[in-house]
């Protein structure tokens, strides 16, 4: 296809899909990061230990079911 081609407007509708995906992905990144930084200084304050074995490895199966 060269640069001269009119635009495929099914072409255009998927990546306008495609970066909306990734809009929304970047966003809830940011907001996990946010809550995971609140969960370490809970922690810290809180005295209690900074890694939870059992949660990760819960985590961990949860995360393997969903994929």
């Amino acid at each position: 296809m060269s640069d001269n081609a009119p635009p495929d407007p099914v072409l255009a509708g998927f990546r306008k899909s495609i970066d909306n995906i990734d809009a929304a992905l970047i966003h809830m990144l940011a907001e996990r990061f946010r809550i995971t930084q609140a969960v370490g200084e809970y922690k810290a304050k809180a005295t209690l230990p900074p890694a939870d074995p059992s949660r990760e490895q819960a985590q961990i199966a949860r995360l393997r079911n969903l994929a």
